[in-house]
Parts: structure tokens; C-alpha cells; sequence
């Protein structure tokens, strides 16, 4: 007595990836890839089980510096913007 189809691990992680990179919706895959919203539901919270990747103290630090280097430029546009609107009126 056969279980039903067999999926390799491939196939299963393209299949969650166009999900959850993509923004497909599962009945959507589901039905293209000719297999039922439960199994990709399974699929998704298996391949989600995995432990996430640490991040090390370097790649923190980076983040951290490009942060605050975002925030330093959108206050430069921000002021930028408003001097800008300042000139523009008064020249009129």
C-alpha cells in the first residue's frame, strides 16, 4: 500500500520559499504545484523549526552603526526638505 507522493527536500523549501519570499498565498502554490494547503501548511512550520542563524557581535556592531548612519541622513533630507520649502516660498 503506497503512502502517496514523495517530495524532496528541494521541492519543499521552493515550494515554502514562494510563500513566505515570494507573498504568494498557499492556496495559490497549492493548487499550482498540484499538492493540498495542508501538506504546504506542514511543509511551512517544519522548514520553520529550523534554528535561525546567530548573528555574530560584528555583524551587530555593523548594523547598529548603519542605523544610526540612516538616521543621520534622514534628518539631513528632512532639514534639506524644509529649507527647500522655506526658499521656494519666499522667492515667489
Amino acid at each position: 500500500m503506497s503512502k502517496g507522493k514523495r517530495y524532496t527536500q528541494e521541492f519543499k523549501e521552493a515550494a515554502v520559499k514562494q510563500i513566505t519570499e515570494r507573498g504568494y498565498s498557499v492556496a495559490e502554490v497549492a493548487e499550482r504545484l498540484d499538492i493540498s494547503t495542508k501538506t504546504l501548511y506542514h511543509w511551512r512550520s517544519q522548514l520553520s523549526d529550523k534554528p535561525k542563524a546567530v548573528q555574530s557581535s560584528d555583524e551587530k556592531l555593523k548594523i547598529a552603526k548603519l542605523e544610526a548612519q540612516l538616521k543621520r541622513v534622514t534628518e539631513e533630507r528632512d532639514i534639506l526638505k524644509k529649507a527647500a520649502r522655506y526658499f521656494a516660498s519666499n522667492s515667489e
